[in-house]
Parts: structure tokens; C-alpha cells; sequence
């Protein structure tokens, strides 16, 4: 599909989505919900891909969902078109890992989507918040969920039921951001972490993936069941054999994703 609400590019073995919706600060209808779903669909089909960033612009990641869109919007409609729900299964289906490069706001579904990714690098001007209760509904693509995970119960209880807005050295403190960079330097950073992971074995990569995942959503008995049984099949591929050799052969290594 025609891409009109995202910009999609493929640098070797790195997918970059920029969401472009400049004049409405990247809020997420339902076409830009349905290109970013395409792409996402694209990549992970793709062998040669082994990691993506999603950004936006340098003022604005995502102000949220897009209210003009939802007002007048009834229970049924909203159950029936419930395109929010594509996004969320499209995230939690994909395999490789998603980094977000946050500058600006990453408000509402905006800190959803951010938070919908396996790593979020933010500029030191950026600023999430679930201010949906100021809207007369709450977060609905897992924010109540994703930000208790990530920051604990206390801040995200405040957020939810107040607004309030998070600075990035919060969110850095808090652990909702991997690590805060200067906005000029953004997406260098993400970049160089993407082509970092790009060069990592894959399937081990995606096995790292899938067991940190199953950490927030399982005992910890069955986590490191999980764990050890992905440790254990990782000596069945070749990557394993070449990266171990490489290594007392004092050589890189050369992965090959099999």
C-alpha cells in the first residue's frame, strides 16, 4: 500500500517508520494506524531485517490518538472499528527489535506506541503522559498496563488519574527510557543501536527478545524455564557454533541467522 501518514524506508538490514503527520502532531488515526500496521507486517516477513526504529519528528513523537476522529464515536462503533487493537497485536506479534526515538511529546496513544517497543532512546526535551482522564475516557492500547510495568504503581496511578506530564529525566529515572541523548544526536543513537543489534545473531536476538517479554508476564519459575530452554536451543544453530569459535579464535564473528 501507498504509504501517506508514515514514511517508510529500509537502510541494509534496519527498517526506519517516521510518523508524518506534521499538522496534526502525529496523532494516530485509523489510515496512519493501518500504514504503520502494513509496514510492521512487511519487516517482519522480511529476512534481511533484524531491527527497526520508529520515530517522529523532531517536536513531536505522538500527541496521542486522534480525538477529532473519535468524538461523536459510539460504544458500538468504537467495538466494531476497533483499529486500535490491530496496532497493539501487531506489536506484540512482531519478532524483531523495535527501538523508539522519542523527541518532543509522547502523549496518550503516543506513549502507548513508545511504549509498545522494546527500547525507547528520548531526546532531553521529550515528555510522556496518559491524559485521557482529562478526555472523559482512560488509556485503551495498554497504557494503563505497560507504564505500571514501567515506572510502578504510585507515579502511573498519579499519571493516569491526574495527566500529569513525565520529563524525559523522570522517565529516564523511572525506567520508562533506556537513556536520554541530546535531540541532535537522536537518531545517531538509535541508529547505531539498531545497526549494534543488526549485527548480533538474530535468532539469539529474537530468543533475548521473547525471554525479557515473558518476564513481565509469567512467574518466575516459568520465566526461567523459558530461559533455559531457549539457552539451551541456541546450541542448535550456526550462529552459535561460528560465535564461539570466533571467540577463541580472538576473530568477529560472521552471523548468518541460522
Amino acid at each position: 500500500m501507498a504509504f501517506k501518514n508514515i514514511n517508510f524506508e529500509i537502510k541494509e538490514h534496519i527498517g526506519v517508520i517516521r510518523l508524518d503527520r506534521p499538522r496534526k502532531l502525529n496523532a494516530l488515526n485509523q489510515q496512519l494506524v493501518q500504514e504503520l500496521v502494513s509496514a510492521l507486517r512487511k519487516l517482519d516477513a522480511d529476512d534481511s531485517i533484524r531491527c527497526v526504529v520508529l520515530t517522529g519528528s523532531e517536536k513531536v513523537f505522538s500527541a496521542g490518538a486522534d480525538i477529532e476522529e473519535m468524538t461523536g464515536k459510539t460504544f458500538v462503533e468504537m467495538y466494531a472499528q476497533d483499529h486500535f487493537s490491530e496496532i497493539a497485536e501487531a506489536f506484540l506479534k512482531f519478532r524483531k527489535p523495535i527501538i523508539a526515538a522519542v523527541a518532543g511529546a509522547a502523549l496518550g496513544g503516543g506513549c502507548e506506541l513508545a511504549m509498545m517497543c522494546d527500547i525507547i532512546i528520548a531526546a532531553e526535551d521529550s515528555f510522556f503522559g496518559q491524559p485521557e482522564i482529562s478526555l472523559g475516557v482512560i488509556a485503551g492500547i495498554g497504557g494503563t498496563q505497560r507504564l505500571t510495568r514501567a515506572v510502578g504503581k504510585a507515579k502511573a496511578m498519579e499519571m493516569h488519574l491526574t495527566g500529569r506530564r513525565m520529563t524525559a529525566d523522570e522517565a529516564e529515572r523511572s525506567g520508562l527510557v533506556s537513556r536520554l541523548v541530546p535531540l541532535r544526536k537522536l537518531m545517531d543513537e538509535a541508529m547505531a543501536t539498531a545497526n549494534k543489534i543488526a549485527a548480533l545473531p538474530p535468532l539469539a536476538v529474537k530468543a533475548a527478545k521473547e525471554t525479557v517479554n515473558r518476564a513481565e508476564e509469567t512467574s518466575l519459575r516459568e520465566g526461567l524455564l523459558v530461559e533455559r530452554r531457549l539457552f539451551h536451543a541456541m546450541f542448535a544453530t550456526e550462529d552459535q557454533t561460528e560465535g564461539m569459535k570466533a571467540f577463541t579464535e580472538k576473530r568477529q564473528a560472521h552471523f548468518r541467522g541460522r
